[in-house]
Parts: structure tokens; sequence; C-alpha cells
């Protein structure tokens, strides 16, 4: 009997991938896998495996949603252990919760193996812990686009004034608009900001801010996708808890001289 697999790959560093997730990528007939997974963890699946690339880029659609849908289904149905393979977790912005259901739909079984998401992992990786006993008694995950016509003026009220600290999710092309409802909502315009591009990989690459100059310290900085922001007062810590994008410089300079 076919069954689909959701399964979280983490948010970069092939060494953060569970161990319940390599079983499974070892044991798929086909992986169906996105943009921004590490292609190491690709080499966990057997020589005969279907590898099947379904990513997108931002504004472009490389393979569609409805498409990989029909994808999962029909590989299930032809008897095929299957996984979807996601950058994070599936259920975090991921559409797992839309692929599951359309595997339901369809009567075939599925499992979920969820994954550490980049919300947490970059800002520890960047030495910022999402939550802190003298900063931050709550932690945001919060995408940077809604649907349109979604009612917005409540969310981002709680969001100022209710939250300490923010994880946000594809935001580097909303940044004004982020800007302007929380500083509008009664964020402070100096709470501390991070951008963490591609976090837990060795390209990783922090750059500070402050909620009110961080449009325009992305633009001077090129900021550019894939890239966590982190707004709160924790990102003051970073100073002194970073501990890997200096230590990853080093590695890469061992490996050039060697």
């Amino acid at each position: 009997m076919g069954k689909v697999w959701l399964v979280g790959a983490g948010p970069g560093d092939p060494d953060l991938l569970t161990v319940k997730a390599m079983r499974v990528i070892q044991q798929a007939d086909v992986i169906l896998y996105d943009r921004l997974i590490n292609q190491e963890i690709l080499e966990y699946a057997r020589p005969d495996a279907e590898l099947i690339f379904v990513g997108k880029l931002p504004k472009h659609h490389f393979v569609q949603q409805d498409m990989i849908n029909l994808l999962l289904v029909k590989h299930a149905k032809q008897d095929k252990q299957v996984v979807r393979l996601k950058g994070g977790d599936p259920f975090i912005f991921g559409r797992g919760g839309e692929e599951a259901a359309f595997v339901v739909q369809h009567k075939l079984e599925f499992e979920v193996v969820p994954g550490i998401t980049s919300g947490i992992a970059a800002p520890a990786y960047a030495g910022i812990p999402v939550t802190h006993r003298d900063y931050s008694a709550s932690f945001a995950i919060v995408t940077g686009h809604r649907k349109e016509g979604v009612e917005e003026e409540d969310k981002w009220q709680a969001l100022a004034k209710g939250i300490d600290t923010l994880a946000i999710y594809m935001g580097v092309s909303n940044l004004p608009y982020i800007q302007k409802q929380l500083i509008r909502h009664g964020k402070h315009p100096e709470t501390p900001v991070a951008f963490i591009h591609w976090g837990t990989t060795e390209t990783q690459h922090t750059v500070t801010a402050t909620l009110e100059t961080m449009t325009e310290t992305a633009r001077e900085e090129n900021v550019l996708n894939p890239s966590m922001i982190v707004i709160g007062e924790v990102v003051r810590l970073r100073d002194e808890l970073q501990w890997f994008e200096e230590s990853a410089k080093e590695r890469h300079l061992d490996a050039v001289i060697l």
C-alpha cells in the first residue's frame, strides 16, 4: 500500500535532520524535494529512488502546488513510499496541511515527520535566544505576507503590543509594510532587528538594525531571501552570545588552505 510522508528537512545544516527523517528518506521510492533543502540530505536516498525537484522561487513557482498534490497522490496510488521533503517543518508555512488534506481526500495514508524550523534555529545560530527570562516571555512565528483581503489591524495590534519576540518568515520583500504596521500599532522604533541570511549554513550572514532603520539597512546591506527576520529585545544578546558565524569563517579558511 502506498503512503505519503511529509518530512521536515530542517533549516539548512544537514546535521539538524532528525533520525526519523533520515530513516524515512532511506526507505523512500519517490522524493519530491524543495529548493531550500540542503542537497547533502538527498545522499541518504536509495540509488534507485526517483528524485523530483518541485522547488519554488519567490513570485515564481517552478511547479505549481496543484501539480505537487497530484504527484503525491499519483505515486502513492502506484503503491510507492512517497516523501515530500520540505525545508524546516512541513506544517510551518510549508503548505503541508494542504497536501495532507489532498492525500486524505484520495483515501491514502500519510504521516508527518516534524522538522526543526528556521524561526528557532536561525536565531540560535546567530546567538539570539527567542525567549529569555529578562527580555522575552512570548514568541510568535509570523508570515511576512498574508492572503489579500484578510483583516489585519487586530493582528498587527497583537503582534506589536502583545508579543515580545517576532520571527518573520518570507518578509524581505515586504519590509516597508511590516515596519509601518509595527510602529503604527505601538512597537518602539528602537526595538532591535536581525536579518539572518541562510541561517544554520556555512554561508550564514547576520545584519542588525532597529525597527526604525530596518528597511534602509536591508537595502544598504543587500539583504536577500532566504532571510529570517527577528524583531525583539533578545537581538541585543547577539553581541555576547554569537558563536557560529566566526567559527564557520574559520572552517572555510582552513578548507581553502588545505
